[in-house]
This record gives structure tokens, sequence and C-alpha cells, in this order.
């Protein structure tokens, strides 16, 4: 009774088994034909590209990662020189797959702390118990005297992926030997202007190490260290210019010499400054 009943099951089962297997196998081979013909090739460029990247996704070129900026580069060969990290090796490695060359200088892109105050130089309002970041403490008023400076709570230390910034007393410094220009700690400062990133020609670099707007006045007030406006640099060198109360450089025009030096032994508050991997101390 048994068998006769297996028999039954089988007799009545094996051609929807056999059925779901044609299926299977023709459904198999009409997703295998499709993936041929719709498959979209890769050009071997942008695959070539993407290994001469450093693969770090950094973001400084304004794409989502290097294999976003792979295609577009192949696509738009004139932004070839976005990668900062990468500098001018890679931008030549690019070149030469594109079967292009590369002109202009090869002057790498540093960030400047326009801001040399530690804590002992700056006037607090009071205790700040809020979230240990700076975009929190910047969107608070009277955390400290200067609303221009860091505010050194690390929100550029936390972006940075190569460990190149430390917070020294309150103050975000840059190892210039660890960075490699990828634009993140200026882009996650929220005091605008705080950090820029200038093309460093030399190893040092002479700047203005304040941004504050306040008038002379005030400035003293809030901060030991901070620039006055007193426009003694300006009458020295040209690339010494004035914005609003503080004075800048223009590195358009910044060339290294005596005039410079003059401006900076002239600062009555000690504002201009070197940064770079060969600063003196």
């Amino acid at each position: 009774m048994i068998l006769a009943d297996i028999i039954t099951l089988w007799n009545s089962s094996w051609p929807a088994g056999v059925t779901m297997l044609a299926l299977g196998v023709g459904f198999s081979i009409v997703l295998l034909i499709a993936d041929k013909k719709l498959k979209v090739k890769m050009d071997p460029k942008i695959e070539q590209v993407s290994k001469a990247l450093p693969g770090i996704d950094c973001g400084a070129c304004g794409f989502a990662g290097c294999s976003s900026y792979a295609k577009a580069v192949v696509q738009n060969p004139e932004i070839i020189g976005k990668c900062a990290p990468g500098g001018g090796k890679v931008s030549e490695k690019i070149a030469e797959i594109l079967s292009l060359s590369v002109s202009g200088s090869d002057i790498p892109v540093r960030p400047i702390v326009h801001c040399r105050a530690h804590k002992d130089d700056k006037t607090f309002f009071g205790q700040y118990d809020g979230i240990p970041t700076c975009t929190s403490a910047n969107a608070l008023a009277n955390v400290q005297g200067c609303k221009f400076g860091c505010l050194g709570f690390g929100d550029c230390k936390a972006s940075c992926k190569f460990g190149a910034i430390k917070i020294i007393n309150g103050l975000a410094t840059i190892d210039y030997e660890k960075c490699t220009g990828c634009t993140a700690c200026s882009k996650a400062c929220p005091q605008q202007g705080l950090i820029e990133m200038v093309p460093f020609s030399h190893s040092a670099m002479m700047t203005v190490a304040c941004r504050s707007q306040e008038n002379g006045k005030d400035t003293k007030a809030f901060c030991k260290v901070g620039c006055i406006g007193c426009k003694l640099c300006t009458k020295q060198n040209e690339a010494f210019v004035m914005a609003t109360n503080f004075a800048k450089l223009d590195y358009k025009k910044y060339q290294p010499g005596e005039t410079c030096e003059t401006a900076k032994k002239k600062c009555p508050t000690g504002v201009i400054i070197y940064r770079g991997k060969d600063a003196p101390a």
C-alpha cells in the first residue's frame, strides 16, 4: 500500500518538478544573456587612474571618493590637479594614463591656522559645560572673548585622517610632516576663515596668525597676541593688506625677504609668525 502511494505521488509530481527545472534553466540562460548584453563596460583608464590615486577617500577633490574622482577626471581631464594628498606625482601619473601633459607648478596647498592664542592668552566669559565640540561652542555667545579665534575643542583634529592635528593648550596645531593638504580640517572648522588653505611656495610660510575683526582696543582686551590693526606691516611690504580691522598676507604677492622680516619685527603683538615644516621655533 505504501509503495503504491509513493508511485502515485511520483507520477503526479515529477512533471511539475521537470517543469520547475526547465523554468530555472531557462531563467538562468535569460539572465546570463542579459548580463552579457546589458553589462556596462568600465573604461580601463578609470581603473588605472583609480589605482594611481591614494585610495583614502578624503574628499579633498570635491568628489565622494577616489573612485568617483577617477571616473570624473577621465571624463574631464581639466580637473587633474584636484587630488591634494597625491600632489604633483599623482597628477603626473594621471596625465600619463590619459596621454596628456601637466602644466603649471607643483605647489602644495596646506592649512594655516590664523590664531596663535593658547588658553592663557585668551579672555573667557565663563566655563563652557556643553557638548565638547567647536561647532556646539560656536553656536553659543560669550564662550570666549574673541569670537573669531580657535575654540580648541578639536573638530579639525577629529576630521583629520592622518593624525596631523593636535590641540595644544587650547590651540589647533598642524604637524606639517603628516599633513597632506586634504582640506578636511578647514571644512570642519566652524570659524569661517580661521583655517585657510594656502599654497606653500616655501617650506616655511609667513602669516598673520589672527582673524579678529574687532577694533584694536577690543582685540587687545580679549587676546594678548591678536592683531590690533596698527597697519605697521602694510607700510613695509605690499603683500600685507588690511581686511576688517586686521592685517593679512596676499600670498599671490608674497615673497620672503628683508621687508617681510622687518614687518615681522615691527609687529607690536608678535602676531606675524611662520608656519610649515621648517618654521622657526
